[in-house]
């Protein structure tokens, strides 16, 4: 699996320094470009997360960026796929959470980038390769999507993307 990035970190585009015209309510909506290889021959659907551990000393959990399942097997995930993607299941992220003020559908089950607001923070992107679609609706959260996951993953891989504070 294989991300961009300039210096080690992920482009502005995709992240807190992202320019305005990339951003919703303040926050940065267009996710990045994935590129897959060595995917099981038995793959049907790919789901991903997009999770930082590192706000945890922050807000007190880790904060959910991007959930999604029953994505199409494919080896590209192209740059902005959250925003224009219509066939795929879109999970709650944790603008969803009852903690915080209602945000917009644009934002809670949509990529939103990361924002580190303490230092340089890093995300765990995990993709997993599905034999089957789970039965999953719009607006799952992530414990669901792990429950479902148990039965049906054929592999997964992770990788570490740092940002910029």
């Amino acid at each position: 699996m294989q991300i961009k990035k300039i210096a080690g970190y992920l482009p502005d585009k995709y992240s807190k320094y992202a320019d305005k015209t990339f951003t919703f309510s303040n926050q940065p909506i267009v996710s990045f470009p994935i590129e897959l290889a060595d995917l099981p021959n038995e793959t049907q659907f790919l789901a991903l997360t997009l999770v930082d551990y590192d706000a945890i000393p922050v807000c007190g959990f880790p904060w959910i960026h991007w959930v999604v399942t029953n994505i199409p097997v494919t080896e590209h995930i192209p740059e902005n796929f959250s925003q224009t993607d219509t066939q795929s299941v879109r999970g709650k992220n944790s603008f969803g959470s009852p903690f915080l003020e209602p945000a917009d559908d644009k934002l809670v089950e949509h990529y939103v980038g990361p924002t580190p607001p303490d230092k340089d923070h890093h995300y765990t992107l995990t993709v997993y390769a599905l034999d089957t679609k789970l039965a999953l609706q719009n607006g799952f959260y992530l414990n669901e999507l792990r429950t479902k996951l148990n039965q049906n993953v054929l592999d997964q891989a992770s990788i570490e993307i740092l940002a910029k504070k």
